[in-house]
């Protein structure tokens, strides 16, 4: 066990070594410091003394900076290739493309619109059309849409996203190469990605994915340089790589809700970072303990999420004319929107006045019928037997209401012309049947502990009913006491004045006794949930009482805006339950076992199909499992005193390897616990962690396990190197580190060319050729037989 070094002692062994011409750093904190992939030492330290970061190759020497330079060059030439070949093809809309190239064209427009997906990834590719020239005519409409028909330039949209991913395949190459390995392993993992046909498919389109991934990888990279700074904590360089990895989180984050898995792959580490400096035994006043924290907490969390509330804001700044996103937000925002319909429209409602009621989460109007409930119900429950009040989802004369003053059988002071407004107490008489709205103590069909609604007639309303029928009108704008209710544009709450619940419907039809209507009952909670409502129209509205007059938009704070809709987003985002052909479970992705058909000209039996390599998602696969069971296996004896991992050995596995094995974990176990769609590009970024798995350990197995034991009082064979290696030995797990890394990379080339036709769609290929492609029955292809 390496002693521990504390902050102060680091510095001045730094200046020491400084003084003797050479550079040399603190020894890495014991085995429960945080599983990172910098580069440690892997030398028992047996004294204060700092320890260089030894090479991981046999006999290294400054020649291995060309090999790297060299090795990385022909990466990224080989990166921009594969992403940027044949870019103009198709020159047709490409599955999501209809989505992400219409919110471009949306943001140039201004035109409001609505997703699921936080605007960071969608300004920059609306940035970019704008830059092109593009002036957002054209809505991406179909999928197969031939972009020159419209004049869209898509070649230049499209190769911002592949710029993007064309840089994942170095920046995978370097993370492993600042994490300190070989030359073999970095090619490993930057080449399980390079020649990745899902990677290259999905990077070359006007998609998300490119900018996700790549602020994924670059946000691990920038931690990793951050922490290979450790012992010179405050510096410039330390500064800076810590304020960089806080940008790439925030880009990642504020590009996809799952950048989330990457903040806390990070997270997690910086967690027990903190909780080695928390040790006493590092000597670290709490001071500098607290300005270690504040730093990483201001550079990682506030700055980020600052950066994310700014994407948000540029969002609602560009987008201010009314479009086809209105409809997902309260009246209360779409009011601040230009050329809002609802606004224009709106119409202030007055007493006596005939209108349509319609709920705001359903869209179903408020609805009665001469039908009874029936007594029992099904399940035995009595009913009042009364007239059915329902939600009914289609325009019918039974939907309308005359708004009552509350004392409207008594002495009237209310004349024509007086406006209803907040919080009045109203009547609802239902003009088809002429019998007026209560709720009262009676259980609802579906709802026991909810009220049941129903009618009663005009001589029992005025007299002993006559307190069941009075319900307080409560607008939900927190600024609008004394207010006149307007129609569209304001939306309410309807709280029945004696039993104080609220009108509230629930989605689920009712029997056919209900004609399978929605279901109108008293809600206790009145606060919140499906109660809210407006005024959709006023029946026989006079020609006088048009609203002409031009409707300047109103102001809403930034935070209730984004508020609003970080719960419109949540809540669409968990309703996208239903089944699509082309979704995919977690656990198909591990196997390869579904694709995505992208686009396809079924004359020419050309397509995209999304499909990873199946070479390299299954060795990914199988490294992941094998590291499973190395590490249980190697804890499980190690309680036990069992040694089967040399110190160095056990401490770089836990440290680096973990780390990436971590990152895959944490980007792709959630999505087992997630219930919306999920398709198969969703896996994308916990690949690239797999892929840097898969090159570390590899690397272990074939040369960090050939390190000799030492017997003490024995004398050391001159065929060891100062690093403990047996240079024979070590070199022959050189030799098979290298023969298998290019074995490897030879046989992912070779398959990603044999899937590039349907990573391109650029090739026609005969029935026999598609088939010859299908090495598992679940890829559904499409091609002309």
């Amino acid at each position: 066990m390496r002693p521990t070094i504390s902050e102060k002692s680091g510095k001045k062994n730094q200046k020491s070594s400084k003084k003797n011409g050479s550079t040399s750093r603190p020894s890495s904190p014991p085995e429960t410091s945080p599983t990172h992939s910098s580069a440690l030492s892997e030398k028992e330290v047996s004294s204060s003394k700092p320890q260089t970061v030894p090479s991981a190759g046999p006999d290294a020497s400054s020649n291995n900076t060309f090999q790297f330079k060299l090795a990385q060059y022909l990466i990224v030439i080989v990166s921009f290739l594969t992403r940027f070949w044949k870019l103009h093809v198709p020159n047709e809309v490409v599955f999501d493309e209809v989505h992400f190239g219409k919110f471009a064209s949306y943001y140039i427009q201004g035109k409001y619109f609505f997703d699921l997906h936080p605007p960071f990834a969608k300004l920059l590719l609306a940035f970019v059309a704008w830059l092109a020239g593009y002036d957002g005519h054209y809505l991406f409409d179909n999928i197969g849409d031939n972009y020159k028909d419209y004049g869209v330039p898509y070649v230049a949209i499209r190769a911002w996203p592949a710029l993007l991913s064309s840089l994942v395949p170095p920046l995978v190459f370097l993370t492993m190469k600042e994490s300190g390995y070989e030359l073999w392993a970095c090619l490993v993992s930057a080449c399980l990605v390079l020649f990745d046909n899902a990677h290259v498919a999905e990077g070359r389109l006007i998609l998300l994915d490119a900018t996700l991934v790549f602020s994924m990888v670059a946000a691990v990279y920038c931690y990793v340089r951050f922490f290979k700074l450790r012992h010179s904590p405050f510096s410039r360089g330390w500064w800076s790589w810590l304020f960089l990895t806080g940008v790439c989180l925030s880009c990642t984050i504020s590009t996809k809700y799952v950048g989330l898995f990457t903040f806390c792959s990070i997270g997690l580490s910086v967690c027990l970072e903190l909780w080695y400096l928390w040790d006493i035994k590092t000597g670290l006043p709490i001071q500098r303990f607290a300005s270690h924290f504040l730093a990483r907490f201001f550079c990682l969390i506030v700055f980020p999420f600052a950066l994310y509330l700014f994407w948000f804001f540029l969002h609602f700044r560009l987008l201010t004319t009314s479009g086809p996103g209105d409809s997902f937000m309260s009246l209360q925002f779409q009011e601040t929107l230009d050329e809002n319909p609802i606004s224009a429209n709106a119409t202030g409602v007055n007493y006596y006045d005939v209108v349509t009621i319609k709920h705001m989460g359903t869209n179903a109007f408020l609805h009665s019928h001469l039908d009874k409930y029936p007594i029992p119900y099904d399940d035995g429950r009595i009913s009042s037997g009364g007239q059915q009040v329902t939600g009914y989802p289609f325009e019918d004369d039974n939907n309308y209401w005359m708004i009552l003053p509350h004392d409207h059988y008594d002495d009237p002071k209310y004349k024509p012309n007086m406006p209803v407004k907040n919080t009045d107490y109203i009547k609802l008489h239902h003009v088809g049947t002429n019998t007026d709205l209560i709720t009262h103590d009676v259980a609802s069909p579906y709802n026991p502990t909810n009220e049941e609604f129903t009618t009663v007639s005009v001589d029992e309303s005025a007299a002993e009913k006559h307190e069941l029928t009075l319900f307080q009108l409560v607008i939900s704008d927190e600024d609008s006491h004394d207010r006149q209710v307007f129609t569209k544009a304001m939306s309410f709450k309807l709280i029945h004045k004696l039993t104080n619940v609220a009108m509230w419907s629930d989605p689920k039809p009712l029997p056919d006794w209900g004609f399978n209507q929605q279901e109108i009952n008293g809600a206790k909670n009145i606060l919140s949930g499906p109660i809210f409502w407006m005024f959709d129209d006023i029946l026989g509205l006079p020609e006088e009482r048009v609203n002409k007059e031009v409707r300047v938009p109103k102001k809403l704070s930034f935070f209730k805006k984004y508020i609003e809709l970080q719960l419109v987003m949540f809540r669409q985002n968990n309703l996208l339950t239903e089944s699509h052909p082309y979704s995919s479970t977690p656990s198909d992705w591990f196997t390869l076992h579904h694709g995505i058909a992208f686009w396809a000209k079924n004359e020419e039996n050309k397509q995209i199909y999304l499909l990873g390599n199946p070479i390299g998602w299954w060795l990914i696969g199988g490294i992941v499992i094998t590291t499973t069971v190395v590490a249980s296996v190697e804890m499980l004896l190690h309680q036990r005193g069992i040694v089967t991992l040399l110190p160095s050995v056990r401490n770089h596995f836990y440290r680096s390897i973990m780390f990436f094995y971590a990152t895959y974990m944490f980007h792709y176990i959630p999505f087992y616990l997630m219930g919306r769609q999920l398709f198969l590009h969703h896996y994308l970024p916990a690949q690239v962690a797999g892929a840097m798995l898969c090159g570390a350990f590899i690397q272990l197995a074939c040369i960090k396990s050939f390190k000799l034991p030492v017997s003490p009082g024995v004398k050391q064979p001159t065929d060891v190197d100062s690093n403990g290696y047996a240079k024979s030995i070590r070199r022959k797990g050189y030799i098979c580190h290298a023969l298998l890394s290019l074995a490897l990379t030879a046989v992912l080339g070779y398959c990603f060319v044999f899937f590039a036709p349907m990573t391109y769609g650029d090739v026609s290929l005969s029935v026999p050729e598609w088939l010859r492609r299908k090495w598992l029955e679940s890829w559904v292809f499409q091609y002309q037989k």
